[in-house]
């Protein structure tokens, strides 16, 4: 059965109150939980916007160079991401619309290989 990534960009998330952001955990968590019971939940998580970053370069000498910071400085960045395990696209498709109802904010799915 296929895998599919459901994310989003943390600059698709929008400018809102703290109290929006309060009203949407208990959608989320519902989706998140809705997934467990359909049996198609395989991980599920948030990206910390504020923690650490470290990047792994392969191409810049004989060693991996490992650094501080975003490989890239850029305003898009991961904001967090579900994994499913469904029959097709269709099911996949269903599931990223959920979360994106839950989350209050939009998803990009995609297969996993």
């Amino acid at each position: 059965m296929p895998e599919y990534l459901i994310y989003f960009n943390q600059s698709w998330v929008g400018d809102h109150t703290q109290e929006w952001f309060r009203s949407r955990v208990a959608p989320s968590t519902a989706v998140v939980e809705e997934m467990k019971q359909a049996g198609v939940y395989v991980f599920a998580a948030g990206v910390e916007e504020n923690g650490p970053i470290y990047t792994a370069d392969p191409t810049q000498g004989e060693e991996v160079a490992v650094t501080d910071g975003a490989y890239v400085d850029q305003p898009d960045h991961l904001g967090g991401f579900a994994i499913v395990r469904v029959d097709d696209d269709e099911a996949a498709k269903y599931w990223a619309a959920k979360v994106a109802e839950g989350c209050g904010w939009p998803q990009e799915v995609r297969r996993v290989w």
